[in-house]
């Protein structure tokens, strides 16, 4: 028989066992809500009011109401160029950027807006953040009559990633990233210090951005801009998702930049490197 202290023993280990699964849950579960709220971080209003970009509303394929807004005619211009930005950004706030390509190329913009961002309902999430891209991908193609190969993707920092992916799933003419992150398991390692273990990560990540891994087997031209002094992604990122890209377009540094002046920063440099970009694919060269 068990004695009593034995049996004390036992409870007291299987107590503080229960506690520990507690424990690993709650913390589980903290990483998993807390993670989409640091990776995505829309502003509240006001929003700007723009009035020198058409707006165009549809929808993502679980009905979460979307828009973007569009520079230039794209079923009558060289081609139209998909665009999207960072996490405490607005798709409002690139078009000024989208008049300019639009008036140096004559390549139309696509500026979209995630869910959760601008006063559109819903919550930003890693998922949705793939629905949404898709929903834009489709109404190009279906209501702005763009071919596919007349399409081109840009993404500037956390839409460096949504880019990518959607470049896996549909492939454009050509891939332009701004400020790329390899991956965000990587990045979890800039803000805790350390790489998490692949147990660990596929654990309680909910996000899976891995650009690294896609460009490595994307074909299709892939340019990378990148600013020297950039505090919130490393420029070694932007370079090693150049340097992986299996086929490489334009490398563009920007030593004075930081993370959201590259354009800025770079000026006519800049402007160059983003024409030559669009027109990297002979066959289907949005510049011609």
């Amino acid at each position: 028989m068990v004695s009593i202290a034995r049996r004390s023993q036992l409870v007291t280990v299987g107590i503080l066992a229960a506690i520990v699964i507690v424990l690993v849950l709650l913390v589980i579960t903290v990483v998993s809500v807390f993670q989409e709220r640091i990776a995505f971080q829309p502003q509240g209003p006001p929003y700007p009011v723009v009035t020198d970009a058409q707006r165009v509303d549809y929808s993502a394929a679980d009905g979460q109401p979307l828009f973007a807004y569009v520079v230039g005619t794209p079923s009558e211009n060289r081609g139209l160029l998909i665009a999207f930005h960072g996490n405490a950004d607005l798709a409002a706030f690139q078009i000024d950027w989208a008049e300019e390509i639009f008036r140096r190329t004559g390549v139309a913009v696509m500026a979209a807006e995630y869910r959760g961002y601008a006063g559109l309902s819903g919550k930003p999430t890693y998922a949705g953040s793939q629905l949404d891209a898709d929903a834009a991908y489709f109404f190009a193609r279906k209501n702005l009559h763009v071919p596919a190969g007349r399409l081109a993707f840009f993404g500037h920092s956390l839409g460096s990633a949504v880019a990518a992916e959607l470049a896996a799933r549909h492939p454009p003419s050509v891939l332009i990233l701004q400020s790329p992150f390899t991956s965000a398991r990587d990045m979890a390692r800039i803000l805790i210090g350390r790489r998490p273990s692949s147990f660990t990560w596929n654990l309680v990540s909910r996000i899976h951005y891995d650009t690294i891994e896609l460009v490595k087997s994307l074909a299709v031209p892939v340019s990378v801009a990148h600013g020297g002094n950039d505090r919130l992604i490393p420029v070694k990122m932007g370079r090693d998702v150049f340097e992986a890209a299996k086929e490489k377009g334009e490398w563009l540094l920007v030593p004075s930049a930081s993370h959201n002046d590259v354009s800025l920063r770079g000026g006519e440099g800049y402007w160059s490197w983003m024409a030559h970009s669009l027109s990297l694919r002979p066959e289907t060269a949005i510049l011609k």
